[in-house]
């Protein structure tokens, strides 16, 4: 049990603008104080003796312990899983400030080496505890509440009963997986290494994307064309890399015996199949009244008779350019998280003032955007590619949301404090949606609240339409590489059918467009990762509108929830709003809120 959470790029991302002030950048010595830390060394002994001691002591024996036994055990496997996720944390965190650092990058995967290879004799773990009867267990759990505690950690391990290899065989493949973090690293340090030349600047991927949301149509063209071209010239080193991802959890997954690719993420996010199923069909069944109606209304307020994909971000004619910056972007969320109760602004401040976040935008770090939680005895960190557009702010609030809810469930202790990631985007969400109903409250005109209206349309229909559009790129992508490898051909085809159908008929697609796949990370990184982005917003969506029905004592309900992290499930946790999100027409309710924006935007066309 000592998998520890990785980084986990947000998609949506944004930035773009100068003169923001002084960016804080991260102060990892909470971890360790340098690469050269006498504590890294004596955490690698101490790892790798502590490692080798467990299993000697509880190999072969997991059958024999009565309830304080057990206890005892999960404990001990507990400090093994803190101790070697701080290690690879602070490796990874220095990794993606600056990517192209071959000292960085060395480091860190003779970080995972070492750590892989002091964690194969745990293996045993989980196989043995996978065969104890549940009456067995059912009865140590009844002997000791301190151990029916860990119960979820229990049932998410035995979810994987049926798809158990044997322990020689899974030993094999904790060993193999070093092979498949090499070609994620491929992935990262070729996206880093991507150099774009716009107006005879050179420019990396994070800055030339943000040239998409310029005033300046023949900007955002040229920043399209640029891109499609630097892509595709690497083409065939990404559909080799996805290639090489999807066939090997293709072989993963036959030999497990699981029914679906999708399956072993529907395990990790302790979410049943048929409630996926629901969020995207829901979500494809309102494309032509979500995305396909906005972007006719967005086509009309640029004048154009067809939509390009450069179009997709524009900001509106009625919108004037601007920059936020650091200072006054701190004080727009820390107010609207504050508005929302004073607890949520104090959990947010020690980001701003100690060093937790990583802002600028710098050569070789990775781009967009994420929270890491570390672990439970330290503190997250948020890294953000801050260049001051208005949608940055959006970022920082997301972010600072998964940092709030990372904080809080890290009382629950490191086996239970990691939260399935369709739950993990709810306090994200909803700092969103704090941040710009306070935006929105204190709009100025009609031109500010429709502009503010749109922006939050287009965020939500990124998160929400084109997520579910990603996914079931990912679903189409592994089917089809299960029937043999894919050119770089195939893999555009099935991009630009999914493409086509999200964003309807409003758009033309320009040449180059079919290579726009490669550079996403959750592909590579989290394979099917995409739809918790849309679980999230459906969620945070329903649970805004119980809070504006019923806002007493609604606060104490949605900290208890973030407090829980990953110790209940989705039922659970949403029960005490009056919320399913296993009934299909929960779903309904969230995209429901997007069509009620759209609503009022066409209202004042009239």
């Amino acid at each position: 049990m000592t998998a520890h959470p990785a980084p986990l790029f947000d998609a949506n991302a944004t930035s773009g603008g100068r003169d923001l002030g002084k960016l804080p950048e991260w102060d990892l010595t909470d971890l360790y104080a340098s690469p050269e830390d006498p504590a890294i060394e004596r955490d690698l002994d101490w790892l790798r003796e502590a490692c080798a001691s467990f299993a000697a002591d509880y190999e072969g024996k997991l059958d024999q312990l009565d309830a304080e036994g057990m206890l005892t055990c999960i404990r001990r496997d507990e400090e093994l899983t803190t101790v070697s996720g701080r290690l690879m944390s602070y490796a990874g965190l220095r990794y993606y400030q600056v990517t192209t650092d071959g000292a960085r990058a060395k480091f860190m995967s003779d970080m995972q080496d070492r750590i892989t290879t002091y964690t194969t004799p745990l293996v045993f773990f989980t196989l043995e505890l996978n065969r104890l009867p549940d009456d067995r267990l059912d009865s140590l759990f009844a002997a000791s509440d301190d151990l029916a505690r860990y119960k979820p950690i229990f049932d998410r391990i035995r979810a994987m009963k049926p798809y158990q290899l044997s322990d020689e065989m899974e030993k094999f493949l904790h060993d193999m997986g070093v092979v498949g973090d090499a070609w994620e690293k491929l992935f990262d340090e070729t996206v880093a290494g991507l150099t774009f030349t716009i107006d005879g600047e050179e420019l990396g991927l994070e800055a030339t994307t943000t040239l998409l949301t310029e005033p300046d149509r023949d900007k955002r063209e040229a920043a399209a064309r640029e891109i499609a071209r630097v892509l595709g010239a690497n083409i065939r080193t990404f559909a080799r890399v996805h290639n090489t991802q999807a066939k090997e959890k293709e072989v993963m997954d036959r030999w497990r015996g699981m029914p679906s690719a999708q399956t072993a993420r529907h395990l990790s996010n302790h979410v049943e199949p048929e409630v996926v199923e629901a969020l995207r069909n829901a979500v494809v069944a309102a494309y032509p009244r979500l995305s396909h109606r906005y972007y006719e209304l967005k086509r009309k307020w640029l004048g154009l008779d067809r939509m390009q994909v450069w179009d997709r971000n524009a900001p509106l004619p009625i919108e004037p350019p601007r920059t936020v910056d650091w200072d006054t972007a701190q004080e727009m969320v820390m107010s609207a998280y504050a508005g929302f109760d004073p607890r949520m602004a104090n959990l947010a401040e020690p980001f701003f003032t100690r060093g937790w976040i990583d802002a600028g935008v710098k050569p070789g770090k990775a781009p967009g955007a994420f929270a890491h939680p570390t672990v439970t005895t330290v503190h997250p960190y948020v890294m953000l590619n801050y260049l001051g557009k208005p949608r940055d702010v959006m970022t920082l609030a997301h972010e600072l949301g998964h940092g709030v809810h990372q904080v809080l469930a890290a009382d629950q202790g490191e086996l239970l404090s990691s939260t399935p990631l369709t739950l993990a985007e709810t306090a994200s969400v909803f700092g969103e949606m704090l941040t710009f109903r306070k935006l929105l409250d204190e709009a100025k005109s009609d031109a500010e609240r429709k502009t503010l209206l749109a922006g939050k349309v287009e965020d939500m229909i990124n998160t929400v339409v084109r997520q579910i559009a990603f996914y079931d790129f990912e679903c189409k992508l592994h089917a089809a590489r299960r029937e043999g490898e894919l050119t770089p051909e195939d893999i555009n085809a099935i991009w630009m059918s999914v493409q086509a159908e999200s964003l309807g008929p409003a758009f033309d697609f320009m040449d180059g467009y079919e290579v726009f796949w490669s550079y996403i990370p959750h592909f590579i990184h989290s394979p099917f990762y995409v739809y918790a982005y849309a679980f999230g917003d459906g969620l945070v969506n329903a649970l805004y509108a119980a809070y504006q029905e019923a806002p007493e004592g609604f606060q104490d309900k949605y900290f208890d929830m973030l407090r829980a992290g990953g110790s209940k499930h989705h039922k659970e946790l949403l029960a005490p709003f009056g919320l399913d999100a296993s009934d299909p027409k929960f779903w309904d309710k969230g995209l429901s809120m997007i069509e009620g924006f759209i609503d009022e935007l066409e209202a004042m066309e009239d």
